[in-house]
């Protein structure tokens, strides 16, 4: 689902909902998580998962291209690890 299908939906969901203010709303949400983001927040949502930030060390990677090693720098990456019950959600029912 990309960003656009999301605001459709929520659009065509809540029929007093105008397409713009459901633009907004998807707008400021992912603001939200940005920002907590950068501020070295923990987002927890319930049911559904939760975003926090890993930390990558720094390597000795390759270039793929001459093969000549390369130093690559530590950095800090997103992560999502997904709640139980999206993960439930998806798997098929076991036979």
């Amino acid at each position: 689902m990309t960003r656009a299908e999301l605001i459709f939906r929520l659009a065509s969901r809540f029929p007093q909902l105008v397409l713009k203010d459901a633009e907004l709303a998807v707008a400021e949400t992912l603001a939200a998580f940005r920002q907590a983001l950068v501020n070295n927040e923990r987002i927890e949502i319930r049911g559904f998962g939760t975003f926090c930030l890993n930390y990558r060390a720094s390597r000795s990677g390759r270039n793929p291209k001459t093969g000549a090693s390369v130093a690559v720098t530590g950095k800090w990456t997103p992560h999502f690890k997904p709640g139980k019950a999206l993960r439930d959600g998806v798997q098929p029912p076991s036979a």
